[in-house]
């Protein structure tokens, strides 16, 4: 089954990428050695299904580590990452996976409820790093998560800024996709809680300042919203773009902007 979704997709004339989620319940920061053994074990047979079916990465939340601190939890989290894709390359016992090289597990900033990992990319650098910068490990990163941890990108000088932190610490060659939601809760709630695209507290505008900067484009930007009563047709997702493509053509420092753009997108491609 995994291998005829593999042959499909490549035959797909619109279906360009793939990407999978890990299991909410996955938790690699926990203080508890039979949760952190439950979550290693899920998340190689989640990492396995994804290698199956030729994704492009497995998206996953690193979790929380519930008040034992980051730093205390840092050594645990990058040895679960290494272990769970040294263990998954060769081996062809789960999902079909057989002789591939195991997809890129992609670490989500965080929402910053609570003691979870990841709330700042300065967080997530220090994981990758820790893990010894393994080329397979790489980032995606969500609007909504962004929005409700605090972190401002609804003008073109707030979404450069954001985008030089990314830059700065997790490079912008680990950025692999994108979740694109709009936000039930206000900026700075540290809750992770998705909204329509329009309807919520960011908006299209402030959406498309981000999605319009020259460094994201040709990544793949995947909606998790809950649709009801949405028009959800190509069109929705592109209002953004046509809310944040004029403001970037018109920002006074277009050489600093496409500077940073141009190791990112050679292609020149779009975000949605």
């Amino acid at each position: 089954m995994l291998g005829a979704f593999r042959a499909a997709r490549l035959d797909h004339p619109s279906v360009t990428a793939t990407y999978c989620h890990a299991t909410y319940l996955i938790n690699l920061a926990t203080p508890d050695p039979e949760l952190a053994a439950r979550s290693r074990a899920c998340l190689t047979a989640n990492l396995a299904t994804a290698t199956g079916i030729g994704a492009d990465g497995l998206v996953l939340h690193i979790g929380s580590h519930r008040g034992s601190g980051f730093e205390s939890a840092l050594s645990g989290i990058a040895a679960s990452l290494i272990e769970v894709l040294d263990g998954l390359s060769g081996s062809g016992d789960l999902s079909g996976s057989e002789d591939r090289a195991p997809c890129p597990i992609l670490l989500e900033n965080a929402a910053g409820t609570g003691d979870t990992v990841g709330r700042t990319f300065e967080e997530l650098a220090l994981v990758i790093e820790a893990a010894g910068d393994d080329n397979r490990l790489g980032v995606c990163l969500d609007t909504q998560h962004l929005w409700a941890s605090g972190v401002p990108f609804g003008t073109v000088v707030d979404a450069d800024a954001l985008v030089g932190t990314v830059e700065a610490t997790v490079g912008l060659d680990r950025l692999r996709c994108l979740h694109l939601n709009d936000s039930k809760v206000p900026f700075g709630a540290n809750r992770d809680r998705h909204e329509n695209i329009g309807e919520g507290t960011i908006g299209s505008e402030a959406l498309g300042a981000l999605l319009g900067h020259p460094a994201l484009q040709g990544l793949p930007a995947i909606l998790e919203v809950p649709g009801a009563g949405m028009d959800l047709e190509p069109r929705t997702s592109k209002r953004p773009n046509r809310h944040g493509g004029p403001g970037w053509r018109s920002a006074p420092d277009q050489a600093g902007f496409m500077a940073r753009a141009a190791g990112r997108n050679p292609d020149g491609g779009r975000a949605v």
